[in-house]
C-alpha cells in the first residue's frame, strides 16, 4: 500500500475511521488530517474506529496517542474501537493498555 491509500476520515456520528498502513511515512500526513478532523468535529466525544488498519508500526500507537492529547487539547474524549491485534500487542508491549483504554 502506498502513502496515498493511508487514509483518515470523520463521519457526522463522531467516528474517525483510520485506515490503511501507519508507519513513518504516513503517520505526519494522517497526524495533521487527524488533529483537524478532532478540531472540527461537533461531538463531545469522538470514536477513532481502527479496524481499516492493514499494518502499523509503533508510529501507529504514536498517532493514537497524539489524538487523544488533540482530544483532551479541545475539550472532548477520543475513544479507541476495533483495535487490530499487531497494535494491541504493541501497545502491551510498551505498557500503554491502561493510557490506550484497552483490555491487555
Amino acid at each position: 500500500m502506498s502513502q496515498s491509500q493511508a487514509d483518515v476520515t470523520m463521519n457526522a456520528q463522531g467516528v474517525m475511521h483510520i485506515k490503511g498502513v501507519l508507519d513513518y511515512s504516513t503517520g505526519p500526513l494522517l497526524r495533521e488530517q487527524g488533529r483537524a478532523l478532532i478540531r472540527a468535529s461537533a461531538v463531545p466525544t469522538v470514536e477513532l474506529n481502527c479496524a481499516g488498519v492493514d499494518k502499523s508500526s509503533s508510529v501507529g500507537l504514536a498517532l493514537l496517542l497524539a489524538f487523544m492529547r488533540d482530544g483532551q487539547q479541545y475539550g472532548k474524549t477520543v475513544q479507541l474501537s476495533e483495535l487490530p491485534e499487531d497494535m494491541r500487542k504493541i501497545a502491551q508491549v510498551c505498557g500503554l493498555t491502561e493510557i490506550l483504554g484497552i483490555e491487555p
